[in-house]
């Protein structure tokens, strides 16, 4: 017995910020040459009101409206750094919203860029160890509550969204090899600092700058760029080989590299590390940005439209924490 993907669904806010209603905001900024290189042209952000596990509830809902029994479901794993609560964890929340089974697991995971790996290696050893036969993997950012709205990279590159994944016990297996790494000495790099059990929030906090104008508090989400664009450069090429290794494949036998889509200089710049083509490498934020846990799937959803055979698909996850993780998946039909 093994797991395969049977069915992706994915949601994004109704507000729609493109770079045109940005650069109203920040008219000093060169939008048009941020497009060029970034690869970003618009994104989504939630109303004040709504929050991941409302997108969430509606990425569920679009999944069951296929031929998807939730009665069927006996697992929920719900990955998110937008929770609802501190506590109760979401996941139970999610469990009575959906109406699903009270005799079904249920947990969150705190993980953001590779969260979507790590969910999927999750499923696959559950479902391999008979844990579970029918698995729901949510991902839910909503990042934009966490930016200060003078910080013109982050606004400019984070969006919003959910995505709602069944993966299901299967006669063929359909999810091989995951790997993972983690380079806790990096936390710092992508970080809110208050708020939690650490640092207080703070209602007065002290407004601060860093690269050119863009301003946050210790409230708020703080990226280091180009630290996290040098860990990327630096590791996952190389991880993305170890990889293949152990998933016993050579790098032109995998049909489609589906990475966490962070921004498309960053991809561009590892996709010509491992000499990959670029109709071999997957490229999709354009209009969505990068939604965090979200991105694979919402790309995985996108391009298995266009599958008329089995492939063979290599995904990587990675960023805050430091974390990545990715493994290799085969797709047979549209997602």
């Amino acid at each position: 017995m093994g797991a395969t993907i049977e069915a992706i669904e994915y949601v994004f806010p109704e507000k729609k910020i493109s770079n045109k209603d940005l650069q109203i905001e920040f008219p000093d900024y060169d939008f048009k040459r941020f497009e060029e290189k970034v690869g970003i042209a618009s994104r989504y952000v939630v109303a004040k009101n709504e929050t991941g596990l409302d997108l969430a509830v509606k990425a569920c809902q679009k999944l069951f409206e296929r031929n998807i029994n939730k009665k069927e479901v006996d697992y929920i794993l719900y990955c998110t750094q937008s929770p609802e609560y501190i506590l109760p964890t979401t996941a139970c929340v999610l469990q009575d919203k959906l109406e699903l089974r009270k005799n079904i697991g249920a947990f969150d995971f705190n993980l953001g860029c590779s969260g979507y790996t790590y969910g999927l290696s999750f499923a696959k050893a559950l479902i391999e160890s008979n844990q579970a036969k029918k698995i729901l993997l949510v991902t839910a950012e909503t990042y934009s509550k966490l930016i200060h709205e003078k910080d013109r990279t982050n606004r400019s590159i984070f969006g919003d969204a959910a995505t709602a994944t069944i993966i299901s016990e299967s006669t063929e297996n359909n999810i091989y090899h995951f790997l993972f790494g983690t380079d806790g000495k990096g936390y710092d790099k992508l970080i809110v600092k208050n708020g939690a059990s650490r640092n207080d929030f703070d209602i007065n906090c002290e407004l601060k700058e860093y690269g050119t104008g863009n301003k946050y508090s210790d409230n708020h989400l703080y990226m280091n760029g180009p630290e996290v664009f040098n860990f990327t450069s630096g590791v996952i090429p190389n991880f993305t080989k170890e990889l293949l290794k152990k998933n016993t494949i050579d790098i032109d036998q995998i049909d489609q590299y589906i990475f966490h889509q962070a921004n498309a200089f960053m991809l561009n710049f590892m996709r010509k590390r491992l000499k990959v083509s670029e109709n071999k490498f997957y490229v999709n934020l354009k209009n969505s940005g990068n939604t965090v846990s979200c991105t694979i799937p919402i790309a995985l959803k996108d391009y298995s439209r266009k599958i008329k055979t089995p492939e063979k698909i290599m995904i990587v996850g990675f960023g805050v924490g430091l974390s990545w993780s990715g493994g290799l998946i085969n797709i047979n039909k549209s997602l």
